[in-house]
């Protein structure tokens, strides 16, 4: 793709965090930015601040197929086709799976994945016209599991097979599709499970070398953009990430999880203890963008 002057890119997710910095720093590069969201007031802000007339802001729930489908045609409307999806949109849970309410683990599944696959089929037919780029983002947890977190790490782990898969349908049709995995960065969801949870606190100091560090938005931004520009299969931020995939055999062999398995019961303990006070597996504000 390359330059990415006059190209349209759909970003889901795009009022703040991750989706927000890619599309201001697209934005600056000259793409016609279509974002959808269900902070409206936070697009709203984002828009103003980017200014001119190539941001569309869509308020949809990615949830909602219909509601995805009708933003893909104000897209093409608007801008006459679409180039780049950016399927960014995603939610977090919190709580062991013997405790976790099912509704929450529903919802992870359903905003995380099926939420990725009525942004993608519904751009689809647009991207097949224009032999555009799709950007699906899943993160480390595709590759290694964590205790507490089995609707993110089973969501993600779906999200890079849909990848996968859908790279093989549309390779012949000249759409690139990649993924996108992140360690922990420094987002609103990450920064409110630092300030809402002592537990998630106490994992990530536990956690060995890089993986207790966070990395900036505008770092993961950055190599986002640069993934998109080269339509590549993978995007890792930051790169040591990529290293996980090449050894997922063995982060699940006992050996590996020894340590974890030690620290589990407690971890998960606390998280269990710590939603069970709230009366609830999600942050605020996801509870709130609910309402």
């Amino acid at each position: 793709m390359g330059n990415i002057n006059g190209k349209v890119v759909l970003i889901t997710g795009g009022a703040s965090g991750i989706g927000a910095e890619v599309a201001r720093r697209l934005h600056a590069k000259g793409a016609n930015l279509v974002l959808t969201d269900l902070d409206g007031p936070a697009l709203t802000e984002l828009a103003g601040r980017l200014g001119g007339s190539r941001v569309l802001t869509v308020v949809a729930d990615v949830r909602d197929a219909a509601a995805m489908a009708a933003a893909a045609a104000q897209a093409v409307d608007r801008f006459g086709g679409i180039d780049v999806v950016m399927a960014n949109a995603g939610i977090g849970s919190f709580g062991s799976m013997r405790n976790i309410d099912p509704e929450a683990f529903k919802k992870v599944i359903d905003v995380n994945v099926t939420g990725v696959f009525n942004t993608v089929h519904a751009a689809l037919p647009s991207l097949v016209q224009r032999r555009g780029y799709v950007l699906m983002v899943s993160s480390l947890a595709a590759f290694v599991a964590g205790p507490g977190m089995a609707a993110y790490t089973a969501s993600k782990a779906a999200v890079e097979n849909l990848a996968n898969a859908l790279r093989l349908e549309v390779a012949h049709l000249g759409v690139d599709v990649g993924s996108a995995h992140m360690s922990w960065i420094d987002t609103p969801m990450v920064q409110e499970l630092k300030d809402e949870l002592g537990a998630f606190q106490k994992m990530l100091a536990s956690m060995p070398g890089p993986l207790s560090k966070t990395t900036s938005v505008q770092e993961c931004g950055a190599a986002f953009v640069a993934g998109i520009e080269a339509r590549k299969r993978r995007v890792y931020c930051p790169r040591w990430v990529g290293l996980f995939r090449w050894v997922r055999p063995l982060v699940s062999t006992p050996v590996a999880e020894r340590d974890l398995r030690k620290s589990a019961p407690e971890l998960v303990e606390g998280l269990d203890a710590e939603a069970a006070v709230m009366g609830r597996n999600f942050s605020a504000r996801t509870e709130a963008l609910e309402k």
